[in-house]
């Protein structure tokens, strides 16, 4: 069983007794006892199948196998680091903010709505499913955790959204006026908007 805790706020620390983590590719920055790293394929360790598909809906993730007795650390640009807990439930996040996950949680690609054209994020996003324990990653600064409730829907700008988590229904808000105020009109801009009961995780930092 392995045990994720951070080292300071920007390194995740894992103790690994004989089973696996799926880390980001190129994450790990020091190591002790006896562990190897291998490439977790195409589908990021859940198959041939979860390959195709992520390479159909253009949403990659690159991930590698963590297995043996020992310590790993993690990191990545020097983001700050967030561990979540998952009791079989899903947690959506953008692929790139994901840095490490229990091996027995499944990855897959969901399918997010018409995105603006304007955004580089494409129309679909990784789920994470399961019990076990995701890191994520967050730039500019520590992530920040909003609450949704049915009564105060969230609205949050897609270059900050990281992931979110609980019975949430996510929507597209194509009038977005604030972005007029800040010469980023041009374009089909657009915001998320988040109804329901749960959490969504957002970076200080747009990509």
């Amino acid at each position: 069983m392995q045990g994720f805790r951070l080292n300071g706020s920007r390194v995740l620390e894992i103790d690994l007794m004989g089973d696996a983590v799926r880390a980001a590719t190129g994450s790990m920055i020091a190591y002790t006892g006896d562990v190897t790293f291998k490439n977790a394929g195409m589908g990021g360790g859940d198959g041939l199948m979860a390959g195709l598909k992520r390479r159909a809906a253009g949403e990659s993730v690159a991930l590698m196998h963590c297995t043996g007795q020992g310590t790993v650390w993690f990191a990545k640009d020097a983001m700050e680091v967030l561990i979540v807990e998952l009791n079989g439930d899903t947690l959506k996040v953008e692929s790139e903010q994901l840095l490490a996950l229990s091996d027995k949680l499944k990855t897959d690609v969901a399918f997010a709505g018409v995105r603006g054209a304007s955004s580089g994020q494409g129309l679909f996003t990784t789920t994470v499913t399961g019990y076990g324990t995701v890191a994520l990653l967050s730039a500019g600064g520590p992530p920040i955790a909003l609450e949704v409730s049915p009564q105060y829907p969230l609205v949050v700008d897609p270059d900050a959204f990281v992931a979110s988590q609980g019975q949430l229904n996510q929507s597209f808000v194509t009038d977005v006026s604030w972005r007029n105020l800040i010469g980023e009109s041009s374009g089909e801009a657009f915001s998320l908007r988040f109804d329901g009961s749960g959490v969504v995780y957002i970076q200080p930092e747009e990509r």
